[in-house]
C-alpha cells in the first residue's frame, strides 16, 4: 500500500484492496448533473486501523462543474450537501451551532474556511431583532475564524474550545482546506465527516484534533482538497509518460521497462527526496476564483441546512 498524502477518506479506500472489515462504502449518481456522492462508513476500530481514520461517516460529493462559474449547479449542490448534512447530525429548533473557519486568510489555496465565515448568516446576537417574516425560521448560529498557530501563536483547538466553553454550542462545524491523492478532485469534491477533524493532516502537520473528545460536542467536518502533494503529481505524470513513451518509443523498450520496473512506492519515495524530502504542494492557477466560488457553495449549504424555511433568495437578500 503506497502512503500517499490525502484526507479523503474514500481515497484512503481506493488505496486498499479487497474488502475491508468494519468499513462499508455506498455511491449514489446523478448522472444528469454529474455529481457522485460515495458514503465511507468506517464503524470498527479495526476498520479506522486500516483506513488510517477515525470512526465515524465520510461523504463526498465529487462535481467537476464545481469549479466551473455555473451559479445554478452551485445551487443544485448546495442542496445536495444540506441533505447530506442533516442525515449526519439531527438539530433540534432552539439548537446553536459554532461554525469555525480553519485556515490562513492570507494563503489563498488555504483561505476556504475563513471566507466561508464570512458569507454565514449569523444569528446568535440578533434575539428579538429578527425581521418579521424570518421568526420561527432561524437558528442561533455564530461563525468564527481563529486563523493559524504561526499568526496567532495559539492553538487552534485551544481558541475554539474556549469560545465552546462561553456559548455552549450544541454543535460544532469546522471548514479546512484539504489535500487530495488526485488531481482530477481538487477543488471539484466536498467530504462532509462527523468525525471532526485533523487540522493540517493531509500536508504532514499534526495539530490538537477537533472533534467530540476534545470539545466536548458533536463536531462536523466539512472541507474541500485545494492542493495536491507535487511527488504525487509527478509520481502520476512520470507513469502517464512511461506509458506514453512505450507506445511510440519501442526501440527504448529495456530502458522503459527498468524505469517502469519500481514500483509504485519505491518510484514515490524517490521522487520524495528529490523534491525537497516532498515539502511542495501544488493548487491550480486559478485558485483564487475557485475558492471563491466554493466558499459560496459551503456557506449556502449551511445558511439553508441550519436555518429551517431558509431559502438561498433567502440568504441573498439578508447577507
Amino acid at each position: 500500500m503506497m502512503n500517499f498524502r490525502t484526507d479523503l477518506a474514500l481515497e484512503m479506500r481506493e488505496n486498499q484492496e479487497g474488502e475491508i472489515p468494519g468499513v462499508e462504502v455506498t455511491i449514489e449518481e446523478d448522472e444528469t448533473q454529474g455529481i457522485t456522492v460515495t458514503w465511507v462508513s468506517i464503524e470498527t476500530a479495526e476498520g479506522a486501523t486500516t483506513m488510517q481514520k477515525p470512526i465515524g461517516n465520510y461523504v463526498t460529493l465529487e462535481a467537476p462543474v464545481m469549479k466551473e462559474n455555473d451559479p445554478q449547479i452551485h445551487e443544485e449542490i448546495a442542496k445536495i450537501l444540506a441533505k447530506k448534512l442533516g442525515r449526519l447530525h439531527k438539530l433540534e429548533e432552539n439548537s446553536v451551532i459554532l461554525i469555525v473557519g480553519l485556515g490562513n486568510r492570507n494563503v489563498t489555496p488555504d483561505a476556504l474556511g475563513p471566507q466561508v465565515c464570512e458569507k454565514i448568516l449569523v444569528t446568535r446576537h440578533l434575539g428579538d431583532e429578527v425581521p418579521h417574516e424570518l421568526k420561527g425560521k432561524l437558528r442561533a448560529v455564530s461563525a468564527l475564524a481563529p486563523g493559524v498557530m504561526g499568526i496567532t501563536g495559539i492553538e487552534t483547538a485551544e481558541i475554539i474550545k474556549g469560545v465552546s466553553e462561553k456559548i455552549k454550542p450544541d454543535l460544532i462545524i469546522a471548514i479546512d482546506a484539504l489535500a487530495a491523492r488526485k488531481t482530477s478532485r481538487i477543488n471539484a469534491t466536498i467530504q462532509i465527516s462527523d468525525a471532526g477533524v485533523n487540522p493540517g493532516a493531509g500536508l504532514g502537520n499534526r495539530r490538537t484534533p477537533i472533534n467530540r473528545e476534545s470539545m466536548g460536542v458533536p463536531v462536523i467536518a466539512l472541507g474541500v482538497p485545494t492542493v495536491v502533494d507535487a511527488a504525487t503529481l509527478v509520481n502520476d505524470t512520470m507513469e502517464a509518460m512511461l506509458t506514453a513513451m512505450k507506445d511510440h518509443a519501442p526501440q527504448e523498450e529495456a530502458f522503459l521497462n527498468m524505469l517502469g520496473g519500481l514500483q509504485e512506492e519505491e518510484r514515490y519515495h524517490l521522487i520524495t527526496e528529490i523534491l525537497s524530502n516532498g515539502n511542495m504542494f501544488v493548487t491550480p492557477k486559478d485558485v483564487d476564483a475557485v475558492i471563491t466560488r466554493l466558499s459560496n457553495i459551503i456557506a449556502n449549504t449551511l445558511n439553508i441546512s441550519l436555518h429551517p424555511g431558509i431559502t438561498v433568495e433567502d440568504v441573498n437578500r439578508y447577507l
